[in-house]
This record gives structure tokens, C-alpha cells and sequence, in this order.
């Protein structure tokens, strides 16, 4: 292999490299946008609105933050169909939290 074309071949490695590192840039901003905005949604005024940011919540990896806002939501929801699916959500990712700890040997409470 020539001087030429190993330099062509680094070349393209660090733009394939750098291309990934964007996008991986830009889908975590994505992410963390479409998170702040579904969380917004949980307490807006429109009821559908508000089932769709809990099938969102619903379907993310269970964390302290999360089951902070669901009990918040459920303290503050009105309407007896989204707080049962808010309180099945939210009783799926403390059970999920409390297997979590005890499978790395934290005391969970």
C-alpha cells in the first residue's frame, strides 16, 4: 500500500467518523427534545394529549426523575382513566427501579 492511498484511506475514515459523530450529536438532541416535550404534554389542557406523553413515558427506561413527574401527574390529574393508566406506569418503573437495585445490591426506598 502506497503513501497515497493510506492517507486517502485515513482521510475517509475520519470524515466517516466525524459524519457519525453528528448524527449521533443530532439524534441526542433530537431525543432530549422530543423527552422535554412530551413531558410538557403530560399536563396540557388537551386529554389526548396527555395519554400520548404517558405512552411516551411509558415506554422509556424507568428513572428516579420520571417517577417523580408521574407522581406529580397523578396528584394533579383529573380524570379517572388517565390516572389508572398513569398509576399502572408508574407502578411498572418502581418495580422495575427496586429490581434494579437490589440486582446491584443497593437498598432501594
Amino acid at each position: 500500500m502506497t503513501s497515497m492511498e493510506r492517507r486517502r484511506i485515513l482521510r475517509t475514515t475520519g470524515w466517516v467518523l466525524l459524519a457519525i459523530g453528528a448524527a449521533a450529536a443530532l439524534g441526542a438532541l433530537v431525543m432530549r427534545d422530543q423527552i422535554e416535550r412530551h413531558r410538557r404534554e403530560l399536563f396540557s389542557s388537551h386529554p389526548l394529549r396527555r395519554l400520548a406523553a404517558l405512552g411516551y413515558l411509558g415506554g422509556l427506561d424507568p428513572s428516579v426523575e420520571t417517577v417523580r413527574l408521574l407522581r406529580d401527574f397523578l396528584a394533579w390529574e383529573p380524570r379517572p382513566l388517565l390516572r389508572r393508566r398513569a398509576a399502572l406506569i408508574l407502578a411498572r418503573m418502581e418495580r422495575r427501579l427496586q429490581e434494579t437495585a437490589s440486582a446491584q445490591g443497593g437498598v432501594a426506598g
